[in-house]
């Protein structure tokens, strides 16, 4: 593949989360960024090297974010919406930043609420940080490049 010209990698390790247009917080971890799109196969009389295959509906995962507990309860509050049947649906995104701090790309969501809430694991025979995770459903993703 001549003329492709090698592009330098870009940590996982540098992001924010960005809700409402404001970022929310240092999250330790952001895990479930993904999209699948569900496929029909159609099986072509006389043809009998392949099948085709056809997109049908795409469906997201939840999107789960993980952060030290603190004692903001921004996040319980949220969460807490969605039990008492008052979801409040509202936008993000998810931002990486390159090792001089520069925005690389963004993941903006649509249309989210949360649908669990994890509190931190006690135990007192270790020394770990305390954490606190919500997962998110959502309706889509748009992956944003910056120039």
């Amino acid at each position: 593949m001549a003329g492709l010209k090698q592009k330098n990698v870009i940590g996982a390790f540098r992001f924010q989360v960005e809700i409402k247009g404001v970022i929310v917080g240092g999250f330790s971890e952001v895990t479930g960024m993904q999209a699948e799109t569900e496929v029909m196969e159609y099986q072509e009389g006389g043809v009998n090297t392949h099948l085709h295959y056809f997109p049908k509906q795409t469906k997201f995962s939840r999107i789960v974010l993980k952060r030290g507990l603190t004692q903001s309860t921004e996040l319980w509050d949220w969460y807490e919406a969605t039990i008492v049947g008052k979801a409040k649906q509202t936008n993000g995104s998810i931002i990486l930043f390159n090792e001089t701090g520069e925005e690389v790309c963004r993941w903006n969501f649509f249309d989210a609420y949360p649908v669990k809430w994890n509190g931190p694991e006690l135990n007192a025979a270790n020394g770990n940080v305390a954490i606190e995770s919500i997962e998110i459903v959502h309706h889509g993703l748009k992956t944003i490049f910056s120039k």
